[in-house]
């Protein structure tokens, strides 16, 4: 044997040994298809369920008009004075479209009997207020229906809120009374 068919010999024993090799089996045939149903199901859910998640969550909110977003805090001591007052200037704001009136609300010490007035005074110095009798020592929103405010017959240029704690409606003659969030809801 010359080198030629040497070199014939050992490629038809290569060519044969390297054509005769198992092929590898595929381990998951139909993992693009998985795959496929898999996004289609995870685009079916955002286009379909999420738009009525957010549609309910929306339907549950209120749109409010913030006054006041900041903490007020009302001290009060009654040795000289006989009430303390916080007041929010109004503007002459007209108020007609609102239904309601919210903040937030806590007194200082949880011994503390505490009543509080809430008033409203408008351009024509026609007033109106409402007590608040349970008011705690932890936060607390209350929710005050604009149309129990008797006195007021023009919600249209309103002059201003105000929070009064009087003398004879606290046990204490000194304490603190705190008043966040101060909204007009429609």
């Amino acid at each position: 044997m010359d080198k030629k068919d040497i070199y014939e010999h050992l490629a038809k024993i290569y060519l044969d040994a390297s054509l005769n090799k198992p092929k590898k089996k595929k381990e998951y045939p139909h993992l693009k298809l998985i795959f496929f149903f898999a996004i289609t199901l995870i685009f079916s859910f955002t286009a379909l369920i999420l738009p009525q998640i957010t549609k309910n969550k929306f339907q549950n909110s209120e749109i409010a008009l913030v006054i006041q977003p900041d903490m007020a805090k009302i001290n009060f001591n009654f040795d000289p004075a006989k009430k303390e007052i916080y007041s929010v200037n109004l503007n002459r704001l007209n108020l007609t479209k609102y239904k309601s009136l919210a903040f937030a609300i806590k007194k200082g010490s949880y011994k503390d009997i505490t009543f509080l007035r809430v008033e409203f005074t408008n351009a024509f110095k026609e007033k109106s207020e409402i007590y608040l009798k349970n008011i705690s020592h932890r936060w607390q929103d209350f929710k005050m229906a604009l149309s129990d405010f008797k006195g007021i017959t023009d919600w249209s240029e309103m002059s201003n809120i105000s929070f009064i704690i009087e003398q004879w409606n606290a046990k204490e003659k000194h304490g603190i009374v705190l008043v966040e969030n101060i909204r007009f809801i429609k």
